[in-house]
């Protein structure tokens, strides 16, 4: 990712104060439930950001929403020169935001795989919250 601007770290910043009592009861929840609290605060501002971005078909949406890895079949498009094992967010073909990932191959190496290759790791994503609702609190 690259640094923000001063001006976007002062939008950054305003945003969060504003999220300042949701801070306050985040310090008694616990870590595992607290990763889906910022999956779904960060993901939107972070995409704005972001240097390096894979779009997925629609058909590898909710593989990857369920948790799943990325394989190349489901690639829309990506980011020109984007390395190997470097965060990514992930979008939909319609540019909304769904998770973050890693990436396990470079743009180069991706154009000599198979289409079942998985091409980035599943970190988080929107759905987390959905599938753990029970537990979060």
């Amino acid at each position: 990712m690259r640094p923000l601007t001063p001006e976007e770290t002062t939008t950054l910043f305003e945003k969060l104060a504003k999220y300042e009592s949701m801070v306050r009861m985040a310090v008694s929840v616990g870590r595992d439930q607290l990763a889906s609290l910022g999956v779904c605060f960060a993901l939107d501002y972070l995409a704005q950001y972001a240097k390096y971005k894979i779009w997925i078909k629609p058909n590898g949406e909710m593989p990857f929403l369920y948790g799943n890895h990325i394989v190349k079949a489901h690639l829309g498009r990506i980011t020109d020169d984007t390395p190997e094992h470097t965060g990514v967010v992930i979008l939909s073909m319609s540019d909304s935001p769904l998770g973050f990932g890693v990436t396990a191959r470079s743009t180069v190496d991706m154009k000599r795989l198979q289409p079942t290759d998985i091409i980035v790791f599943h970190q988080a994503d929107v759905g987390e919250y959905l599938r753990d609702e029970d537990t979060l609190f």
